[in-house]
């Protein structure tokens, strides 16, 4: 038995949940106490100085001698702009993928109910045949809700998360006024607003649904849990959407302002005469805000349901355990408390106060989280499960110890954390790698191209074997389970990450907004290197996201063969080796649809943008406003016509191969992605990365050797911005979907497999 009583279990949970939402709210009303109004500060009164966090009370403009109050409206007006612009674009999003949710809910519907031609008896449970189970009407009936209930958590994270997003960036840049700190702590607990509301959001509706499903399903633990996996079929499906969509969206808006502003004017990035810089700064919104939250939220909840599907037929289900069957939902509930004490560190424990303080501090948030992760895994691990339990494995039950289970938990924690530096090493222009790319746009942008795909294939390597690692310990000692909760271990910090992931996007509008509002150099500065940091840091998120993705569509296909009753995958049959090949193909089809769909995108803004700089008199001069809203336009439009071809791709493919080929030829459809599409989405996501970084690397200019390459404007610089417009694309479209691309597969799989199984493999019952 489990030394938390199951009492204790259902109040643990979702206290840890409210917990989380009542820090996110904190932290918000923290954020809200920077004013943008006008309102002056007055010089520090001498024995009165306040110096936290590397600022006195009084702006950079008071010591300059030219504070103009002027600039506080400008940022106001700014943000509005911004903000209104992300609202419209995921309103209009969100419209067209309602469409989808309800026509894909009443497929879930159909396919599922038809199983059992729509039958309302009792069935023989499928792992025991001697006892009977509720009928596979309910299944359809529940997998829908919860597949409504997942998108809809999911949307709303998003949603969420580009609100506080769009609400912090004009603050973010009126606190660099006062110092770099006060900067960092604006930009990173508006990060964290969004990093806690995440995590606590889908732990506390996941709890919800289980528990009101119980009350149906009762002492049905194996039918109970195949129905919650559509939660995890509703995230990533909006993740998917909202990732294309919004990637395509912010990729448009930002190869069209480097191309013609940056090379063919040679203007300042995020120059106000640019007419694509406000669709820019809100494709930073939509793509790596809404969309990474939706991404990671995806992944919580299929490795959350991974997990609960093979423990419901394991001991924990069959002897109806209900504290060891809520493991991973209390792995979860520890996250949230570990990721509540780092931030603290970040924020309150410890200040910045130079701007080389920044990458450290960030990096601290990894290390910090992991440490004391390990030991809330080691405290739950004691806790909630018995000491001695089984777990199934391909039709046997295999014994396992707590302490094993720990380690599987743990190998996860850990290999997220070394993919993390691992990316970091490969993005950031502290290190080598960067510094050569840089070093290449001597001898032009083709040199410069070469370097960074060199450099993204070779930052494969070490991820890969660290994913591999975690796979073969937690196989090893848990079977499928191990890896679904290596899985979870490697997301359980999420609210840190995405803390992290989120302050990237919020400092780069940061940086936007002072330099639209006419800021001073020495604002721009601090902005830039708060930019360059969530850079590196936005890769890292990157990084854990497609790690994770990994494991979890992993134990997606170890649930996937188990519910659709597949003793063995053989690769040398024809129909297996089939769907490998054409699995493996998928991410480089789909890469290609997201990559043509920016650059078509592109091609319309940029020809846009050189329209008005051509026929707008005074334009150039900065004495006529360009129009914002058309260029905002272009994105909008081109990002919902283009996200849908790619969407279909990925949800029909299961479909399409489980109905005409069947079980075995879908299995290997699901290896061969999962194997193609995680080396694709590590090497474009860390190329794109290195690229940007090797041009903010000369135009920072901080090192001997970064001065011999600029200033912005020359030669090396013009190629550097080439390089970089080419990974915008493979960082922030084509990368980040690829991990929604291989764990939705494998989920709709999971949630279709007694279909599949029942009257899929058409062809090869005709021939």
């Amino acid at each position: 038995m489990a030394l938390l009583s199951e009492l204790a279990t259902e109040i643990v949970i979702p206290v840890c949940a409210v917990i989380g939402i009542a820090f996110s709210f904190v932290q918000f009303i923290l954020v809200s106490r920077v004013k943008v109004t006008l309102e002056r500060h007055a010089p520090p009164q001498s024995g009165n100085n306040n110096n936290k966090n590397g600022y006195g009370e009084y702006l950079i403009e008071e010591e300059d001698g030219i504070n103009d109050q002027n600039v506080v409206v400008k940022c106001a007006e700014i943000q509005n702009a911004i903000s209104e612009g992300a609202t419209s674009f995921l309103f209009t999003e969100y419209q067209y993928v309602g469409v989808f949710m309800v026509a894909f809910a009443i497929l879930i519907f159909l396919f599922l109910g038809s199983v059992k031609g729509f039958s309302t008896k009792n069935q023989p449970c499928t792992y025991d045949a001697e006892k009977f189970c509720k009928p596979a009407l309910a299944t359809a009936i529940f997998s829908t809700v919860s597949f409504v209930l997942g998108a809809l958590t999911s949307v709303l994270s998003g949603y969420l998360g580009m609100k506080i997003a769009t609400y912090a960036n004009a603050r973010t840049t009126l606190e660099a006024r006062k110092g770099v700190g006060k900067a960092f702590i604006t930009a990173f607990r508006s990060g964290a607003v969004m990093g806690f509301l995440l995590a606590a959001n889908g732990l506390l509706v996941l709890y919800i649904t289980i528990n009101l499903f119980k009350l149906y399903y009762g002492d049905d633990w194996e039918g109970l849990f195949e129905a919650i996996t559509g939660y995890g079929l509703g995230g990533s499906s909006m993740a998917l959407f909202g990732r294309v969509g919004g990637g395509i969206y912010t990729k448009a808006a930002d190869v069209g302002a480097d191309l013609v502003g940056k090379v063919e004017r040679n203007i300042p990035e995020d120059d106000p005469r640019n007419p694509a810089v406000i669709a820019d700064n809100v494709g930073d919104n939509v793509g790596d805000i809404a969309g990474m939250g939706s991404d990671l939220f995806g992944s919580y909840a299929e490795s959350s349901c991974a997990a609960l599907v093979v423990a419901s037929i394991s001991s924990f289900g069959i002897n109806h355990e209900f504290t060891a069957m809520c493991y991973p939902l209390l792995i979860s509930s520890m996250g949230i408390l570990v990721c509540l004490i780092t931030t603290l560190f970040a924020t309150d424990f410890f200040e910045i106060k130079a701007v080389k303080e920044i990458e450290p501090a960030l990096k601290k948030q990894l290390i910090i989280s992991t440490v004391l992760m390990t030991v809330g895994i080691a405290i739950v691990s004691w806790v909630a499960l018995p000491s001695s339990f089984t777990i199934y494995n391909f039709g046997v039950q295999k014994v396992v110890k707590n302490w094993e289970l720990f380690l599987c938990v743990g190998v996860g924690l850990w290999a997220g954390l070394v993919i993390g530096f691992v990316t970091e090493y490969y993005t950031s222009n502290a290190y080598s790698p960067v510094q050569d790319v840089a070093d290449s746009c001597r001898t032009g942008a083709a040199t410069n191209v070469i370097f960074g795909l060199a450099l993204g294939y070779k930052s494969v390597i070490i991820p890969i074997f660290a994913i591999a690692v975690s796979i073969f310990v937690s196989f090893s000692f848990a079977a499928m389970y191990g890896i679904a909760v290596a899985a979870l271990g490697m997301l359980s910090t999420i609210a840190t990450g995405l803390a992290i992931d989120a302050y990237g996007p919020i400092s780069d509008n940061a940086g936007g907004i002072a330099e639209m509002a006419g800021m001073s150099h020495r604002i721009r500065e601090r902005t830039d290197a708060l930019d360059a940091a969530g850079n590196t840091t936005a890769a890292i998120g990157k990084g854990f996201a497609i790690g994770s993705a990994a494991l979890v569509s992993l134990a997606l296909f170890g649930a996937f063969v188990s519910r659709a009753a597949i003793s063995t995958v053989d690769v040398l049959t024809p129909k297996v080796f089939i769907g490998l090949i054409v699995g493996a193909m998928l991410p480089y089809w789909f890469s290609a649809m997201t990559m043509k769909s920016v650059g078509s995108a592109a091609l319309k803004m940029v020809e846009e943008v050189r329209r008005q700089f051509n026929t707008i008199p005074g334009l150039m001069e900065g004495l006529a406003k360009p129009d914002y809203a058309t260029c905002v336009k272009i994105s909008t439009d081109a990002s919902i016509k283009e996200m849908i071809p790619p969407g279909a791709l990925v949800m029909l493919t299961p479909l399409i191969v489980g109905i005409f080929f069947g079980v075995e030829t879908l299995s290997g459809v699901l290896a061969g992605s999962l194997v193609s599409g995680v080396q694709i989405a590590i090497s474009a996501s860390n190329t794109g990365g290195a690229w940007d970084n090797a041009k903010k690397y000369i135009e920072a200019g901080a090192s001997e050797h970064a001065r011999s390459l600029g200033p912005k404007g020359s030669d090396p610089h013009k190629a550097a911005v080439i390089g970089d417009t080419i990974g915008d694309p493979l960082k922030d479209t084509s990368g980040p979907s690829l991990n929604i691309l291989i764990k939705l597969m494998a989920v709709e799989s999971l949630v279709f497999a007694p279909f599949f199984a029942t009257h899929g493999g058409l062809l090869f019952k005709i021939f």
